[in-house]
């Protein structure tokens, strides 16, 4: 039988996003459900008001500014913990337009 499987996240609790930033993790977000829903209608899914497994139906195959607000949280968060695990491993995010007027 298989041990118990524990995830073990990198602790970002002590990392705070710059302002910056926000442009990239929102569209970061938007791409992250891009590809969500590109590798769902790839597997057969169609829009459908509600969720439905048997009939492959998804209420959120709809474009991302067409998202409910919690989705769109889902996926801010998603994204947000991706940048905010680069940052917590020591790099730097910089823009190249802003990197090269430094």
């Amino acid at each position: 039988m298989p041990e118990t499987y524990t995830p073990q996240p990198l602790d970002t609790s002590a990392v705070q996003l710059p302002q910056s930033l926000q442009d990239l993790l929102e569209k970061l977000a938007e791409n992250t459900h891009e590809v969500w829903a590109a590798q769902r209608i790839t597997d057969g899914w169609i829009f459908g008001p509600q969720r439905d497994d048997t009939k492959k139906h998804h209420p959120c195959l709809v474009p991302y500014d067409q998202l409910p607000e919690s989705e769109k949280e889902y996926d801010r968060k998603t994204a947000g913990e991706s940048l905010k695990a680069v940052i917590a491993m020591g790099y730097q995010i910089v823009h190249s337009q802003e990197a090269s007027h430094s």
